[in-house]
């Protein structure tokens, strides 16, 4: 098992991931849509009771989906797991150790917040930072962010965007059909 395609897989998220499970979940994710549409469209393609009339509309549709469904979750979720992070170096948001150890350093205490301010700096220079509980704060928090920024966008932003671009195609698929005699749209 130790040399098995799966432990190596395992092996090498934790060793790239262990410390940021947030990008992990970006990643992941991201790989996970760009499969699943492969899939999709690779079932259109070789289905064989699907006619190739459906097939021209059908797999420009899938393409279209997964250019939303991978760009929309990767966005999102990669924009939220920044900003959290950012929010969580400058103390905006902090765990009470981080906050009392800054409001105790006057330096650091009028900075909190703003943007010149930068933890993971401070921790470098302070050896009476809490580190482990500044890490795991937020490790935690932009891993609860990017969970939240993936559900917001797998769950409401994709349906919303795959719809009017669905309806684009359908209406492009619809006028360039070729018409029954009589010039009648169907």
């Amino acid at each position: 098992m130790n040399n098995s395609p799966l432990q190596k897989s395992l092996e090498w998220v934790y060793n790239n991931f262990k410390k940021n499970t947030a990008t992990m979940l970006v990643v992941t994710g991201t790989i996970g849509w760009g499969l699943s549409s492969i899939a999709q469209i690779g079932a259109i393609i070789f289905n064989p009771k699907i006619k190739k009339e459906q097939k021209s509309f059908l797999v420009p549709q899938a393409f279209w989906d997964a250019a939303i469904n991978i760009g929309a979750f990767f966005l999102i979720t990669q924009s939220t797991k920044k900003i959290v992070s950012k929010m969580a170096s400058t103390g905006k948001i902090a765990p009470t150790k981080v906050r009392e150890f800054l409001n105790k350093n006057k330096v650091y205490g009028d900075k909190v917040g703003k943007l010149d301010l930068d933890l993971d700096e401070v921790l470098k220079n302070e050896p009476k930072f809490p580190k482990d509980s500044y890490y795991s704060y937020k490790n935690y928090a932009t891993t609860l962010g990017t969970v939240g920024a993936s559900i917001l966008s797998s769950n409401i932003v994709t349906p919303i965007l795959r719809n009017a671009a669905a309806s684009d195609v359908q209406k492009k698929y619809l006028n360039n059909r070729p018409q029954p005699s009589g010039n009648m749209r169907v």
